[in-house]
């Protein structure tokens, strides 16, 4: 969560940023936390803004095309879409993540009319309850679902898209190697964090969650203003691409569900 948002607030901080998150700005000078003890790399603030920007497009795209409709923002953490987004009342949007999250979360950011908190682990299932089954829906879940235990992602998805009518879901996936790789990293150990859950061909997911049709898989190369990236790693992304486990190991998936 932390690396998250102080890596939205350096780069919003810098010379014309990819994605502009003033929340996140604030929210760092607001927390009491040694921020500089985060281990990151030079390059992980741009890389959380491109991705953060990837999200909101979905959210922003989803909007315009239902307007009355849900949202639900798994695993928010101190994340500002709400606000970056700013839908219009007719959007139910839900913020879900632990109990001590949404508890600094509201010390943090302000209400907004048909905005909700939802102070629960995404594994507890009860919270289905709280929101609509017949809703469109978009589900968002940005930098969580490889958190989740090896063993309760594939039954998370299959629950939550078995409960809700019809929408889309996003998320970013890693296969097994991916989670190896991504798990090693300093930011992440720091913070005493494991990576679990993985998913290698995005369409194995038919198999727990047969509702689920892939609309988009979305390597580095995909992504909005990528090629802020310096020319070394831009040219190491389009060598991976043409080689599926390679581009696979870490990228974001967009399905639809109905």
């Amino acid at each position: 969560m932390l690396i998250s948002l102080y890596s939205r607030a350096l780069h919003s901080s810098t010379e014309n940023p990819v994605l502009y998150d003033k929340w996140a700005e604030d929210a760092v000078g607001k927390i009491d936390y040694d921020f500089a003890s985060i281990k990151l790399n030079k390059f992980h603030p741009l890389s959380i803004a491109i991705r953060a920007k990837q999200f909101d497009i979905f959210a922003k795209e989803w909007i315009e095309k239902n307007p009355i409709s849900q949202v639900l923002h798994l695993g928010c953490g101190l994340d500002s879409r709400i606000f970056r987004v700013n839908p219009s009342s007719d959007i139910q949007w839900f913020d879900i993540d632990y109990p001590e999250v949404i508890e600094l979360r509201e010390q943090i950011y302000p209400k907004r009319e048909n905005y909700r908190t939802i102070s629960t682990s995404l594994l507890d299932y009860k919270w289905f309850d709280e929101i609509s089954s017949e809703l469109p829906t978009l589900v968002l879940a940005e930098g969580v679902m490889m958190y989740l235990p090896a063993d309760s992602g594939q039954e998370f998805i299959g629950k939550l898209t078995n409960h809700l009518k019809s929408g889309q879901m996003a998320f970013d996936a890693m296969n097994k190697i991916g989670v190896k790789i991504g798990g090693a990293e300093k930011a992440v150990n720091a913070t005493g964090a494991r990576f679990g859950w993985y998913i290698n061909n995005p369409n194995d997911i038919k198999q727990y969650a047969p509702k689920m049709t892939l609309l988009a898989e979305l390597s580095s190369p995909k992504l909005p203003d990528w090629k802020r990236f310096p020319l070394m790693m831009q040219l190491i992304a389009l060598a991976l691409e043409p080689f599926p486990f390679l581009r696979r190991l870490n990228r974001i998936l967009l399905y639809s569900f109905q």
